[in-house]
């Protein structure tokens, strides 16, 4: 069954419809079905919360915003590194892949008590946590990618006289940016996550710190826009990398 092609504005415009169907029956069916504002505010009074408080949000977002984006490139740079270093050598994959998969399976949780006593309470540990929030799943893909290529290729180089570095310069690294940049997009959520992890466990500043004071002062629209403003972390990120990609990656 072929699917019905939609003009370009059609489909420019129905998220902006879908978005503003969903706001609509938040700020009018909610309140209508008895849910109180002080367990799901209306997103007008989340709109107020930005309008009233808008340089205790900024502040409090600034934090967050180096944490998340330090972690997110700190973290995917040891990841493509390490990826590199495997390929190229298996008897270090074999002797280290499983440390790295066994440190994967701690939850980041359990580890980041961890992480604030060796590293104090600054933003050093929330930049840890992020980056280690990040890493594996980047080592993972970058590995696959690498290691893509099929052994046709490989013989094709090697018929060619090329030197290691340009089988991985002009062979493997093509092979591998797919799956890295989609890695990356996925990494673009857990950084925030990481950065606000961190937060919870040990800050006075951050979105993570922000979440919990309003939690337990029972300040449920502040709560929303701090969720909203990491959200929003999130989407710009994984902006930055669709345009990145967009602009490496020639399909």
């Amino acid at each position: 069954m072929n699917r019905t092609t939609l003009p370009p504005i059609a489909e420019a415009l129905l998220p902006v419809f879908g978005i503003a169907s969903i706001l609509l029956a938040w700020q009018f069916l909610l309140p209508l079905a008895g849910v109180p504002g002080y367990i799901v505010p209306t997103p007008t009074a989340i709109a107020t919360v930005f309008q009233r408080q808008w340089p205790l949000l900024m502040s409090n977002l600034t934090p967050t915003v180096i944490e998340a984006t330090a972690g997110f490139v700190i973290g995917n740079a040891a990841a493509v590194v390490m990826a590199i270093a495997f390929v190229h050598s298996r008897l270090l994959q074999a002797a280290y892949f499983p440390v790295v998969l066994f440190f994967n399976t701690i939850p980041i949780l359990a580890l980041s008590p961890v992480i604030i006593l060796i590293f104090g309470l600054g933003m050093t540990p929330k930049i840890v946590i992020a980056a280690v929030i990040c890493f594996f799943p980047t080592l993972v893909n970058m590995i696959r990618g690498l290691d893509s290529a099929s052994a046709n290729e490989h013989e094709l180089f090697r018929v060619l006289s090329s030197s290691r570095w340009e089988v991985f310069w002009r062979l493997r690294l093509p092979r591998a940016l797919p799956m890295l940049f989609s890695s990356l997009r996925i990494a673009s959520a857990t950084a925030v996550i990481g950065a606000i992890v961190g937060e919870w466990i040990g800050s006075d500043k951050g979105l993570g710190a922000l979440i919990i004071q309003a939690t337990f002062n029972y300040q449920s629209d502040r709560l929303y826009a701090a969720i909203v403003l990491s959200s929003s972390l999130s989407i710009a990120i994984f902006t930055v990398v669709v345009l990145l990609e967009r602009r490496f990656i020639r399909y």
